[in-house]
């Protein structure tokens, strides 16, 4: 038996008509108890990965195992998975603690067994006192936490959720964010979630499948995709990015176009072409000096504790993320140096020159 929870092994969905699959051999582990989110843009298939390891969407091929069975043929209602859906799918002519009760009474569970679990399941999402009431009386992040209870009062085995934020308020979806993460985490549920939102899925995921055009493109924890991406897409999506093309003139430095000579630590051949990245938090300003650039300052954008600023240095527009307490900040116009770490410089890619 499979040491993980979950095992994905080239699985494709290709639509009839279709010039090319909508998941194309996406293959991933999941150990038990982790949470997993498959984040990219839309139509790069996240959502049409979720809808066939539900049982809602039949694969064209490849395997999908939960807990070392085969269950690609296995028909939705006997796959034992709680799904909330971005709608959430409420019923609205029953009450609270009636929605969260349909799974057990669809599933056969004794009368005496559901209220015990029904309660249960409501006081886990801090809704415990409003059982009787209709969702229709329930604000957005309580229909959120009613459908959630509905979905692990059946103890699935696995937990799918399809952008459950998205219709929640920015300070809400922050919320419930957070209230999400602890569920899961306090239940030890398997969870797979999917999500176009960076933000989202680096605060609630123990790892991120970034896909595009239904590939994954990176899969490692937030942190790794981060810090290390794969590629330029990657690198793209999760956060911003200053991207630097430049040739490899020594070991560990390269003359970037427009801007002169950076340092790196990454190795690379002397003469073959690079591309870097410098996330806009790493730079400092600093005095003129190695792996510093001067330009005027073109925009400044106030965030609070972060000020984002805009340079130009021979033609090219670098932008920076400083926090507002480090000391005087630089005005519009004024010319300053941003400077980055060698360490903190991203290679992305090496090419012949």
């Amino acid at each position: 038996m499979s040491e993980h929870h979950v095992v994905v092994e080239n699985l494709v969905k290709t639509y009839p008509g279709a010039a090319t699959p909508s998941v194309d051999h996406v293959s991933f582990a999941l150990p038990k108890g982790e949470m997993l989110a498959l984040l990219g843009p839309s139509g790069c298939g996240k959502t049409t990965i979720l809808r066939m390891i539900a049982g809602l969407i039949e694969p064209t091929s490849g395997a999908i195992q939960l807990n070392g069975r085969e269950i690609s043929q296995t028909p939705v209602h006997k796959r034992n998975m709680g799904m909330v859906f971005q709608a959430y799918a409420l019923f609205p002519h029953m009450t609270v603690a009636g929605n969260v009760a349909f799974g057990l009474e669809m599933r056969g569970v004794p009368h005496t067994e559901r209220g015990p679990r029904v309660q249960r399941a409501l006081d886990m999402v801090k809704l415990g006192h409003l059982g009787d009431r209709r969702v229709t009386q329930l604000s957005g992040g309580q229909q959120q936490r009613c459908a959630i209870a509905r979905s692990l009062v059946i103890e699935p085995e696995l937990l799918l959720l399809d952008e459950p934020l998205s219709n929640l308020d920015a300070k809400l979806r922050d919320e419930m964010r957070d209230e999400i993460r602890e569920i899961q985490s306090r239940t030890g549920v398997t969870a797979i979630f999917v999500t176009h939102d960076q933000d989202e899925a680096l605060s609630m995921a123990d790892r991120l499948a970034v896909m595009s055009a239904g590939k994954i493109e990176q899969i490692g924890t937030p942190r790794e995709i981060f810090d290390a991406p794969a590629n330029e897409f990657v690198a793209g999506f999760i956060g911003a990015g200053n991207f630097l093309s430049g040739r490899v003139t020594a070991p560990g430095e390269a003359e970037i176009e427009g801007l002169g000579p950076l340092r790196f630590e990454a190795p690379a051949s002397v003469g073959s072409r690079v591309k870097l990245m410098v996330r806009p938090h790493r730079f400092k300003l600093a005095q003129p000096g190695p792996n510093g650039f001067t330009g005027p300052v073109e925009s400044l954008v106030y965030r609070g504790q972060i000020l984002t600023l805009a340079i130009t240095v021979g033609g090219k527009r670098l932008t920076a993320d400083l926090h507002t307490h480090a000391g005087q900040l630089p005005a519009k116009g004024e010319t300053v140096t941003l400077a980055v770490a060698p360490g903190d410089v991203t290679f992305l890619s090496e090419a012949a020159a």
